[in-house]
């Protein structure tokens, strides 16, 4: 797992087995370079197809996530290129880094920060297993924002009464008492 110095959790796209040719951050194949201008037989057709095609779906599956993930995404998608059959690099994965951390003191901004990484996540028709995960871990962020929270309003609501039981047994500034609870 790939992960950043602002705790960010990468949502990932990649076929098992593929071999990666290096990465580069947004070059697409070009059709018309004389490389893919050769003869290539039916084998190396097909593969050429294939691989145009996960091209495309790895390029739409991390703009899902760039798009759904706003200010929380760190930088724009990353790619794992496969060298094909006329020469060009095709992307067969990819990812996008996700700042996953809390927002120190601010439960309610954690919350809200939790549910669009969660998004983000599954923002894609076809969420990988690292995408899962990512939405797990958000899921579990969300959670403990609202615990703190529940917390916070609980502490809350017990001051609120503390002061009221003071206030209704305290004096004016002429000496008289008033109680609001008798």
């Amino acid at each position: 797992m790939h992960i950043s110095a602002t705790t960010a959790l990468p949502l990932r796209t990649s076929l098992p087995g593929d071999e990666r040719a290096g990465r580069d951050e947004n070059r697409e194949p070009s059709e018309s370079s004389p490389a893919s201008r050769q003869r290539l037989d039916l084998k190396q057709i097909q593969e050429l197809t294939r691989l145009r095609q996960r091209d495309r779906e790895v390029r739409a599956h991390e703009m899902a996530h760039l798009a759904a993930a706003g200010p929380y995404a760190v930088g724009g998608p990353t790619y794992e290129y496969r060298k094909g059959p006329d020469g060009q690099r095709y992307a067969v994965g990819g990812h996008v880094n996700i700042d996953t951390s809390p927002v120190p003191g601010d439960p309610e901004a954690t919350l809200r920060k939790a549910e669009t990484i969660r998004r983000a996540a599954l923002a894609p028709g076809d969420p990988s297993p690292q995408d899962r995960s990512v939405a797990a871990a958000a899921a579990s962020m969300a959670t403990k924002a609202q615990i703190e929270l529940q917390q916070k309003t609980a502490e809350r609501d017990s001051r609120g009464r503390t002061d009221a039981y003071r206030d209704a047994h305290s004096t004016t500034k002429e000496g008289t008492r008033i109680d609001l609870y008798g």
